[in-house]
């Protein structure tokens, strides 16, 4: 009878802990926004440039060949990819979390209690009378310990998903670091040939200078021309010399920068500087904004990282509930080993355990609303994401199509001034034109081509951006 209301109290006692534990309030969930324009541009269509391998994408072998060392050597991404090794180890840690754990322990060693305690008159009495038991001799025990919470309100198998969520999140946060690192070096690619045909073109300038200055000397020794005409001519060709220098350190860094992307230390970049005006890529097809939900490593990222928030405030929801928890010992222990291994040496025991908050759960309160507050967090980072990528992908589609125009205009412009530089000379050694219409026309033909190539090198950049905003480059 008493045994019965024994157990009708604890139970009773059970269900006030639970029931004061499961008083919360309940914060709400923010749900994200998933939905995009349904098109880019006027026209739809769902064929994707963001599949294409970025070996084929690029058509410069000398850029497919850096690209591929830097992803092999590239410091940085050497480390993203040791942080996914941790991140997998995060995960083996939690799954081991809601498992049984067993630990087996062994000792030995003197044990004498004081003579008026009860152990102590138990010895004295053995003493007293020893018959037929065994001498002391010392304490000897092996035991194996196990214990198991049990995870009734699933919070250690949310702990491990979120992990599991967070794993999945580096693994997209290295695809979008390879992504960006591809742009980068194709970017610094096309500025390196760039530099090297700008510096070419100034070279062209300076031989051409340098004879329209012969020309006006022998000139002004016929008393054709005064002596301004020469300082002018000269003052022109040296402005000109001391652009090539500019360009060469700039060559100099940009070297470096692709150097030290691929990770090795400072040396020549091999490249064919020729190809730089005859540089193509196949025709860009943008899909549709949906597609870049599936395509975009960070729109992943932001994703897996947002559903790792909501599986954090189960796990905070549930450190309001009582844990249930069970542990046994098993083993043999005696004071003298003649009788260690034996039957009446074991030792057992059986505990199951009730943890439950009941009064100061302010540190539980705050680990729940700061859950609740980095989901909303993640809910908004998400979305910014989203419209981040479509308003990139808007910029460099409108990007390709300008420069494109802009490149075919400057090129008559080029050719005008081309011709109107040998026009200009010609008019000038008949006495038809003034030396000042000479230096002009070399001056306006040296800086139009100087745009043209910054304009094509800005129309091959786009070309790269686009290919990265729609999501390309880490397959």
């Amino acid at each position: 009878m008493k045994s019965n209301s024994f157990i009708k109290c604890m139970a009773g006692t059970l269900m006030v802990l639970i029931m004061g534990s499961c008083k919360i309030a309940q914060l709400p969930v923010k749900i994200e926004n998933k939905s995009v324009p349904n098109q880019f541009t006027t026209s739809i269509d769902t064929i994707n440039s963001a599949k294409t391998v970025w070996g084929k994408y690029f058509r410069d072998t000398t850029l497919v060949a850096l690209i591929d060392t830097a992803l092999s050597n590239n410091q940085e991404l050497n480390m993203i990819r040791q942080e996914l090794n941790i991140a997998s180890y995060e995960i083996r840690a939690r799954r081991g979390e809601y498992l049984p754990m067993g630990v087996v322990k062994a000792g030995v060693g003197p044990d004498k209690a004081g003579r008026y305690t009860w152990n102590g008159q138990s010895e004295e009495a053995l003493k007293a009378n020893p018959g037929d038991a065994p001498k002391y001799i010392g304490d000897f025990g092996v035991s194996a310990f196990f214990s198991w919470e049990l995870d009734v309100w699933k919070k250690l198998r949310n702990a491990k998903k979120s992990a599991v969520e967070r794993f999945l999140a580096s693994i997209e946060g290295r695809n979008f670091m390879i992504t960006h690192l591809i742009a980068e070096i194709a970017h610094s690619y096309y500025e390196l040939l760039a530099l090297d045909n700008q510096l070419g073109i100034i070279r062209e300038n300076i031989a051409i200078q340098q004879n329209a200055l012969d020309i006006i000397r022998q000139q002004k020794e016929a008393a054709r021309v005064t002596q301004l005409a020469v300082t002018r001519f000269e003052a022109q060709l040296l402005n000109t010399q001391n652009l090539q220098y500019d360009i060469q350190q700039q060559i100099v860094e940009t070297e470096n920068r692709i150097n030290f992307l691929i990770g090795r230390f400072p040396q020549p970049i091999l490249r064919n500087d020729a190809s730089f005006n005859s540089n193509v890529f196949n025709n860009i097809t943008s899909g549709i904004p949906a597609q870049l939900l599936e395509n975009r490593p960070d729109i992943r990222q932001a994703e897996r990282e947002l559903a790792a928030t909501k599986l954090d405030i189960k796990v905070a929801k549930a450190n309001f509930m009582p844990n249930f928890s069970l542990s046994a010992t098993v083993g043999f222990q005696a004071f003298n080993p003649s009788v260690w291994v034996n039957p009446t040496s074991i030792i057992y025991s059986f505990f199951g355990d009730m943890i439950a908050p009941l009064v100061n759960r302010n540190a539980i309160i705050a680990m729940y609303n700061t859950s609740s507050a980095k989901q909303i967090q993640a809910v908004y980072h998400y979305e910014q994401t989203i419209l981040n990528a479509y308003t990139e992908v808007l910029n460099q589609l409108a990007s390709i199509d300008n420069y494109t125009k802009s490149y075919e205009t400057k090129s008559r412009e080029v050719t005008i001034l081309t011709q109107a530089v040998s026009i200009s000379d010609l008019l000038f050694k008949s006495a038809r034109a003034d030396y000042l219409e000479v230096l002009l026309t070399q001056r306006e033909a040296l800086a139009s081509k100087m745009e043209l190539i910054e304009i094509k090198q800005k129309q091959l950049n786009a070309q790269v951006s686009i290919f990265q905003a729609l999501g390309g480059g880490w397959r």
